[in-house]
């Protein structure tokens, strides 16, 4: 598994983030709090829209699906409370695929729907860092499959999935709190509680953040080079730049 984050690339929007995990890459563009359409206003909070654009094609079926779980979870992590009367936009553009990998090509390898959304999912926490929008806890999602000789594997590649009896999306939130639980296959009992075991164990090795005791989410010192922690310390840094400049001596 490879991850390549960037942040606030892109100039015309509130907040950008590119990703790349399991052979996808993804821009995200966060556009927000912005003015929204009296039939979407919601008086006592803001409302979460998010737009899942194909690498090829127009958006169908699966990239609706797909919509409504990263919705579904935004809105648990973000203070939408904070923001009533208003609209918080997550536009996802796919811009790259597994090698190899077409749908229903003879040439290519089969491509499990739920393979992206591990990367949907951390690209939209990303924009929303890097747009500044209040959030409540943070997350981490595993891509989590079983073999048809019943061997688990967490974050396969396609092939493994081509293979794979089921495949399993599981997201934690910083705090332990199951967020997703999207599943696609043949699975008993057991292989569940492998599959909730391998990513509760993955989230806690990549638990980044601890709460603040004033609710705030703090970021911990034991960093790991090239994890999304670094990149999100440096985003914070930089931005924290100014406030600096303005109290050091001789301003």
């Amino acid at each position: 598994m490879t991850l390549s984050p960037s942040l606030s690339h892109l100039h015309r929007a509130d907040g950008s983030a590119t990703y790349s995990q399991n052979g996808y890459s993804i821009i995200g563009a966060v556009n927000g709090p912005i003015e929204v359409g009296r039939r979407d206003e919601l008086p006592e909070e803001a409302a979460v829209d998010v737009i899942v654009r194909p690498a090829v094609g127009v958006a169908g079926t699966k990239e609706r699906h797909l919509e409504s779980v990263v919705r579904s979870t935004l809105q648990h992590v973000i203070l939408t409370q904070n923001h009533p009367r208003t609209l918080i936009q997550v536009t996802l553009q796919v811009i790259r695929m597994p090698d190899g990998g077409i749908p229903n090509s003879k040439k290519g390898y089969y491509l499990s729907p739920l393979q992206i959304l591990p990367a949907l999912l951390q690209t939209s926490l990303l924009a929303l860092l890097s747009a500044s929008i209040p959030l409540s806890t943070i997350f981490t999602t595993s891509l989590v499959s079983i073999a048809r000789n019943d061997v688990p594997a967490i974050n396969p590649s396609p092939q493994d999935l081509q293979h794979a009896r089921s495949t399993h999306v599981v997201t934690f939130s910083a705090e332990g709190n199951l967020l997703v639980a999207e599943s696609l296959g043949d699975f008993t009992i057991n292989d569940w509680e492998q599959v909730l075991g391998m990513a509760s164990q993955a989230a806690r090795s990549e638990r980044e953040f601890q709460r603040g005791t004033d609710g705030d989410v703090m970021m911990v010192d034991d960093a790991r080079e090239g994890s999304l922690r670094d990149f999100v310390r440096n985003k914070t840094e930089k931005d924290q730049k100014w406030k600096e400049e303005l109290t050091s001596p001789g301003i």
